[in-house]
């Protein structure tokens, strides 16, 4: 297992065109590729964002699969694709997520398992729930470079979600997000801080930007290291984000901050009845 390689975070301003979506992606692979990338992170909703999003879903393996595995073969790299909709039998999509592995194949899928439902008086309300359907699984899969987890916007908030993957053996945390500029200008950094700091991982958090059909993106792609220092930071524009992960520096800190080992067991316990972990070749 290599305990330092590259990971980029590519922060894009996805619209209602796939093709041109995709195409943007294809440059950035090439782009962070060339630099020394050895896996390479994308936004949620990376293909599409505005009316019409449910009728863009595909099956996995599908076109969007497929394109993010060409490309991980010919630049022989990791891709985490950020989040498409994905077909379900229901109409509504599961928002998911691939890992492609440097030979071009899927080698895990992660469904988003919470939906932002909110209703708030005098203020618009906005069901996830219909328009999207839940997955049920934690996903962790063994690799070259580690242990990765992966979770996906909303999920940030929910700190059991990403102490149980600490305590399956996840290092590298990734979440593509699609965080607004209302609540990402207050609670974004703050979050995914906390995460890395709570549970001694790597977080990498690739985020939408700029004006989509009914929000504002957020932007501010990060990538933090487990000591909660932001070592890598997207300005407001399109564009990627390069740091190192060093898999010892992980394990000095969690040696020097040991609250995964100084839990009260005795007191509660944290489970994950549903974590599914992809192994390695």
């Amino acid at each position: 297992m290599k305990t330092r390689y590259l990971v980029a975070a590519c922060q894009m301003d996805s619209q209602n065109n796939k093709q041109a979506n995709l195409r943007i992606a294809g440059e950035m692979i090439a782009e962070n590729a060339a630099k020394g990338a050895e896996i390479i992170a994308f936004p949620e909703t990376v293909n599409f964002m505005g009316k019409g999003y449910r009728h863009q879903a595909e099956p996995v393996p599908g076109p969007t699969t497929d394109f993010f595995c060409e490309q991980a073969a010919k630049h022989k790299v990791w891709i985490v694709s950020g989040s498409f909709p994905e077909e379900q039998e229901n109409g509504k999509p599961y928002n998911t997520l691939i890992l492609a592995d440097p030979e071009g194949n899927i080698r895990c899928r992660y469904r988003k398992l919470h939906m932002f439902d909110v209703e708030v008086e005098n203020t618009p309300s906005y069901k996830e729930s219909d328009h999207n359907t839940a997955g049920n699984e934690i996903v962790l899969v063994d690799t070259e470079l580690g242990r990765l987890g992966f979770a996906i916007c909303y999920d940030l908030r929910f700190g059991e979600m990403f102490r149980i993957m600490a305590l399956q053996g996840a290092q590298v945390i990734f979440l593509p997000a699609s965080f607004t500029m209302n609540t990402g200008k207050d609670h974004w950094e703050t979050l995914l801080r906390a995460r890395a700091i709570e549970n001694g991982v790597y977080i990498v958090a690739p985020n939408q930007m700029g004006k989509k059909t009914n929000m504002l993106a957020y932007g501010k792609s990060m990538i933090i290291d487990p000591w909660g220092d932001v070592i890598a930071r997207a300005s407001d524009k399109t564009g990627s984000i390069l740091a190192e992960i060093d898999l010892d520096y992980l394990e000095r800190v969690r040696r020097q901050i040991p609250s995964l080992e100084n839990r009260r067991r005795d007191m509660y316990e944290v489970m994950g009845e549903k974590v599914r972990v992809y192994p390695g070749k």
